[in-house]
């Protein structure tokens, strides 16, 4: 059995880890500010091991760069990143949704109808940190019966990575009415056996949203 300080150093570095993202995130480390590790540490009051710790799996998740020389940057906002994890999504996701929407019960629509409720309050009360985090869980609360735990792991990380994306498209007030609405219409295309066209409405909403957060930063 291992020491509790394990865990201690385990609970430590997720809680920092989620505090960088979230800085992230909500725009307080801008694109390009340089994340240097002894000054986290100075910062947090802890020693530069988890905060390296915490870094490395924020490039992971591609919200930073570590380079030579400078250390972790913040990831600018690339058109090739928005295309690639787009992409990525509408790839992948109406994959998962075929595979997962005809199991779906009564108690399932109940809990995905809930996620949507959740994420419509949080927009409608301008709770700009929690928008990517229950566009996530609503996405994959529809997902979570497919039997490809590989594809639903790449897809839960394609989410966190649009997390930073999701808060500027929805900065936009038509995209914000827009997502409320698909959000609605795909459950109903599932509570109601239309599989097919739910798996196509899905591509078909995340390529909008790609297309609404390219329109509002203006990547050329």
């Amino acid at each position: 059995m291992r020491p509790k300080p394990s865990l201690k150093h385990r609970t430590l570095s997720g809680a920092l880890l989620e505090e960088i993202r979230q800085g992230i995130l909500s725009g307080r480390y801008e694109a390009g500010t340089q994340l240097r590790q002894d000054a986290l540490a100075e910062s947090f009051g802890v020693s530069r091991i988890p905060i390296r710790e915490a870094l490395f799996q924020l490039e992971a998740e591609g919200l930073v760069k570590i380079m030579p020389q400078k250390g972790a940057v913040v990831s600018d906002l690339s058109r090739d990143e928005i295309d690639d994890v787009f992409e990525l999504r509408i790839l992948l996701e109406p994959r998962l949704l075929l595979a997962s929407a005809p199991k779906l019960s009564d108690e399932d629509f109940e809990r995905i109808t809930a996620k949507h409720e959740d994420y419509v309050r949080a927009i409608s009360s301008n709770v700009v940190n929690e928008y990517g985090r229950l566009n996530a869980e609503l996405h994959m609360a529809m997902y979570h019966h497919a039997d490809m735990p590989r594809t639903q792991q790449i897809v839960a990380s394609l989410l966190q990575t649009s997390d930073r994306y999701t808060r500027i498209q929805l900065s936009n007030p038509a995209a914000m009415q827009r997502a409320m609405s698909e959000h609605a219409e795909l459950i109903q295309l599932c509570r109601s056996g239309r599989f097919e066209r739910a798996g196509r409405f899905l591509a078909e909403h995340v390529a909008a949203v790609r297309d609404d957060l390219v329109n509002t930063l203006s990547v050329a």
